[in-house]
């Protein structure tokens, strides 16, 4: 069956969103397209609004969304794409793309074909390539370009496709693209859950003493799938615009330090500084924030004694807290380490403390415990788990949650605070952190009562030693030559001026391809290679890598303020500047890096 959706339900582009008409931003377009995706239970009207929202996201002409079909399916039409939904054909080009055989000519085909995205910015130029039949349905359409998006699943099947297409020659922008993966990722769980739902209708005819039970599991998957679905979604969001506003973030705070050589009256240098400083910091915690819960901040993990950590922070706690609140610390386990990033720890003490503050009024008991656990309670619907972890808790006499706060406590800007008194998101970044670093997290509350949080870390080995280790190779700190490689012209501009300034010489390079080629021609006059993490193509990772493996005399600096990559892969052994920064942490690590190599050249010698 194929549908056409032509209901407004989807925000679209040029719709008013309260008072005068604008532009939606991409948040309320986002939000819009997922509270109307969640709440359709028709799965034929599904298929349409997915398309639907898919030319809201591009402003394109039309729109499809196909299934494919297995290679057993017993139609005969096994590993070809069927047409579910459209938005935009012609009568005729709906027989057309019906059915769509692999060997046919479309973006859609390619795209599988290639495993990935494919675009066709102008089909005319591919006349040579498409066979006449294809070409001449797609000017029938009125079609000249398309791109087609993948669907698949969480353990990486591809279930159907997503297409948009154009009546002119078009090329989609890295906007549109992104928002089309985010789409794509709840469409191919909506599919997978519609494809679900027939496999279990089919078993059903067969199995009727199992419909009540399998009914059930069914709608607590549902259920536990569209609170996910919600909640990755932002995570994804996050991370994209953490990126673009870190970037920004780092001209702000370093243009906030040379502005203070300028010939002004002090008073006004002293305003414009503190003004710009203050909130490049404020931006950057925001951000830094949203990363957390987004599980894509970079950590630098290290192991520790939990027990001692945590009666270390307790006595900055008790300042926090405030003097009507006794704080009780019970650090059972002693010899209980773990690794994990210590300073993301410390904040999630912090944050599960100053709650417990604000939940008894600023008066009562705290009580922070450190002990060893043999497995994780059953929690939200997940089931017990076994093994060796350290389970910190916090424990305060406030007024307790019921079940409903309880099941929304972790969501980014959910709190029982009053207006004004929190954010919302304290508690999302402990739960990021946590569930980054490989625990759980476990809520226990009664109104009236109060509320524990216990956090449950893998519990790692004492360490035999701790020691620096400073990368090998040589830099003499005066006059050194750095290769910055960014690109984003504007921050390498940016970071050129600023080490210049410092007294570097640097030389520039705007993707891991041209830092290659020039060590490859220069790399004895090169000290210290200095690169962004996220470019196109290899990234920064991947570069300080074959840096390493060619030149292991030259050190290499990460910095970034978001990364997929670093969030998978805290483990890199790489000196990670994070963005924003100011003028005195880069010089203070290009400084400690250049100092080290000096002593250990020296040492040589």
């Amino acid at each position: 069956m194929t549908v056409t959706y032509r209901g407004p339900q989807i925000l679209p582009r040029g719709s008013q969103v309260q008072g005068p008409a604008r532009e939606p931003s991409d948040i309320e377009l986002l939000h819009a397209i997922s509270v109307t995706l969640i709440a359709e239970n028709d799965r034929f009207e599904l298929y349409g609004k997915i398309v639907e929202a898919a030319v809201a996201i591009t402003g394109s002409q039309f729109g499809t969304m196909q299934l494919l079909c297995p290679a057993d399916d017993p139609s005969g039409h096994g590993g070809q794409l069927q047409l579910l939904a459209h938005r935009g054909l012609r009568a005729e080009a709906v027989g057309f793309w019906q059915w769509v055989s692999p060997a046919a000519y479309s973006s859609c085909t390619l795209a599988l074909k290639m495993g990935q995205r494919a675009i066709v910015p102008d089909f005319e130029k591919w006349a040579d390539i498409a066979g006449t039949a294809d070409l001449d349905a797609f000017r029938a359409a009125g079609i000249r370009s398309a791109q087609t998006t993948p669907l698949l699943s969480r353990t990486g099947r591809l279930l159907g496709m997503i297409s948009t297409h154009w009546d002119r020659p078009h090329h989609p922008s890295e906007r549109d693209l992104r928002l089309l993966d985010i789409l794509a990722r709840q469409a191919a769980d909506l599919l997978e859950r519609t494809i679900a739902e027939e496999q279990l209708r089919l078993l059903n005819d067969t199995l009727e003493a199992r419909v009540e039970e399998r009914s059930r599991e069914l709608s607590s998957a549902q259920d536990q799938l569209r609170q996910l679905q919600k909640m990755e979604a932002i995570g994804q969001l996050t991370g994209g615009v953490a990126h673009d506003f870190n970037n920004l973030l780092t001209i702000i705070r370093g243009s906030a330090d040379l502005l203070a050589t300028r010939e002004l009256p002090r008073e006004k240098q002293k305003k414009y500084i503190d003004a710009i400083s203050e909130t490049a910091d404020r931006a950057a915690k925001l951000t830094s924030q949203l990363l957390a819960f987004a599980r894509r901040q970079a950590l630098r993990p290290e192991t520790f004694n939990a027990a001692r950590k945590v009666e270390a922070v307790a006595d900055m706690l008790r300042t926090v807290v405030g003097s009507r609140i006794a704080l009780v610390v019970d650090p059972i386990c002693t010899s209980c380490f773990v690794e994990v990033d210590a300073s993301q720890f410390e904040t999630a003490l912090i944050n599960m403390a100053v709650n417990a503050r604000d939940a008894m009024n600023g008066e009562g008991r705290i009580t922070l415990s450190v002990e060893a656990a043999g497995s994780i309670p059953a929690r939200g619907g997940l089931a017990a788990a076994r093994g060796d972890f350290v389970r910190i808790s916090v424990t305060d006499e406030g007024l307790g949650m019921s079940e409903g706060q309880i099941e929304h406590i972790f969501e980014p800007f959910f709190t029982t605070k009053e207006v004004g008194k929190g954010t919302g998101l304290g508690l999302s970044q402990v739960y990021g952190f946590i569930k980054q670093s490989g625990g759980e997290i476990d809520v226990a509350s009664r109104l009236g009562i109060g509320t524990t949080f216990s956090l449950y870390l893998p519990r790692a080995a004492a360490p035999h030693s701790l020691e620096d280790v400073t990368p090998s190779g040589r830099c003499a700190i005066q006059h050194a030559n750095i290769l910055i490689v960014e690109d984003n012209e504007p921050v390498g501009d940016f970071a050129s001026q600023l080490l210049e300034d410092l007294g570097y010489k640097t030389w520039r390079a705007a993707n891991a391809p041209e830092a290659i080629a020039v060590l490859e021609r220069s790399h004895a006059n090169i000290d210290i290679v200095f690169s962004d993490v996220v470019m196109p193509g290899i990234d920064g990772l991947e570069l300080g890598r074959q840096i390493r493996a060619r030149w292991p005399e030259i050190p290499v600096v990460l910095t970034s303020g978001y990364s997929h990559v670093l969030a998978d892969d805290s483990r890199h052994g790489f000196p990670l500047l994070h963005k924003p920064y100011s003028v005195n942490e880069l010089s203070r690590l290009l400084g400690e890096i250049c100092i080290g190599e000096e002593r250990k050249h020296q040492a040589v010698i």
